[in-house]
């Protein structure tokens, strides 16, 4: 008995380096019954003619154009999404990959657990630099779920398996933040959901270049997620009525605080910056985290050289 068609989303801006390579690795999945859905956003390099010969080399591959060139991968995923015929989905840039046995993992999680989600580690692979950790999230299941995304996105786009049914459930994709529609995606469905299943291996693998991509403009990124979880916890107030308001503004302020330090420590200063003055305006800060946060008033240029100075001292 053939096994239910999982449809993979793959939207493609100027990936002319990784779009063969990455079709392929969707094809030499140990789950067979697919189909990749690409959505080329007004490429200008040589994606479209090589999108073309993978189509002729795979009959699954259907290869869509956005009618408003370079509107982003968020629309894009959503265009796929009204053309894919799966039961299960599954999403993967077009720079990103996967291991051989990803899909059947996740596929048979899913169906052992009766589960709507499954999910599984991932590691960044760095461009000419060194790869990160190796990482397999916690079982989220077995906690309080809308409390544990609160403090960030689960998993990245790529590292799950969605049945269509809960992806229709909640719309596809919103475009109201958008260098945090991952997180706000999975925050929304664990609304829907929480019958989630992790697979405690490293299956997905996302390529770091810093060639364009959202993730690498960091302030922007962290306040959009910030925005992200203010709306869901108003959107669904039910789900943390059990908490006091002054645990609830930790949950949703604490990451900001967290990745501004972290920025900092990076000398990312604009980020630092940027998201230290956004705390300020919060009565989510103590009188400790004041020798971050003041100095972040100055101008650029007097916060950069005042960081230097600490530095020496």
């Amino acid at each position: 008995m053939s096994r239910p068609l999982i449809s993979i989303i793959m939207p493609c801006y100027n990936a002319e380096a990784y779009i063969e390579q990455t079709v392929i690795n969707v094809f030499e999945q140990t789950y067979g019954n697919v189909e990749l859905i690409v959505v080329d956003d007004g490429s200008t390099d040589n994606c479209p003619a090589l999108l073309i010969k993978s189509a002729q080399n795979y009959p699954g591959l259907t290869v869509l154009h956005q009618p408003n060139t370079n509107k982003g991968p968020y629309p894009a995923r959503n265009l796929a999404l009204q053309h894919a015929k799966g039961e299960y989905i599954a999403l993967l840039d077009a720079d990103d990959y996967w291991s051989i046995d990803c899909l059947e993992k996740l596929y048979s999680a899913l169906v052992s657990a009766n589960a709507d989600v499954s999910y599984c580690g991932w590691q960044n692979i760095v461009e000419n630099g060194q790869d990160g950790p190796r990482y397999v999230p916690p079982a989220y299941e077995q906690g309080n779920i809308h409390e544990a995304f609160l403090t960030g996105c689960p998993w990245p786009i790529h590292a799950a398996l969605t049945r269509k049914s809960v992806v229709d459930k909640v719309g596809g994709f919103s475009e109201r933040r958008f260098s945090a529609m991952d997180y706000d995606f999975w925050i929304r469905i664990s609304a829907v959901t929480q019958n989630i299943v992790l697979v405690p291996e490293v299956l997905a693998f996302y390529r770091w270049h810093q060639h364009g991509q959202i993730s690498s403009v960091k302030w922007r990124q962290v306040l959009d997620a910030w925005q992200v979880r203010k709306d869901f916890v108003a959107q669904n107030p039910s789900l943390f009525s059990h908490l006091p308001l002054s645990s609830l503004t930790v949950l949703i302020t604490s990451p900001v605080l967290k990745q501004a330090i972290e920025a900092f420590w990076k000398r990312d200063l604009v980020s630092a910056q940027k998201l230290f003055r956004a705390i300020l305006l919060t009565s989510s800060w103590q009188t400790s985290d004041l020798k971050y946060l003041l100095p972040a008033l100055l101008p650029l240029g007097l916060y950069r050289q005042v960081v230097r100075i600490l530095e020496k001292s």
